[in-house]
């Protein structure tokens, strides 16, 4: 199960992700996001762990906790939705500057 953790201090690391996760079973990934220019975190990230019952325990048990100051906000992932693609400008054309 791809669980979403929101709300994150920004001093928190994937290596914090994981371990407030592994109280609740075993974890297969833990990914903060982070901007691609700065390299700092966007304050949200991804915990996918196997056992969806245990992944349900630690969103239950993880949601509103507090983790390095901020109160977390954690709940099973949506699929990315397929028509939607990062920024960039829309219509053709040519540019004028």
């Amino acid at each position: 199960m791809n669980i979403y953790v929101g709300n994150l201090s920004y001093e928190v690391t994937e290596e914090d992700l994981k371990e407030a996760f592994e109280v609740f079973g075993e974890v297969e990934t833990a990914k903060v996001i982070k901007d691609n220019y700065s390299g700092r975190s966007k304050g949200f990230g991804f915990v996918e762990m196997s056992d969806k019952a245990k992944a349900e325990s630690a969103i239950e048990g993880l949601n509103g906790k507090e983790l390095k100051g901020r109160t977390l906000n954690v709940n099973e992932a949506r699929p990315r939705s397929e028509g939607r693609r990062g920024g960039g400008r829309q219509g053709g054309g040519p540019r004028s500057y």
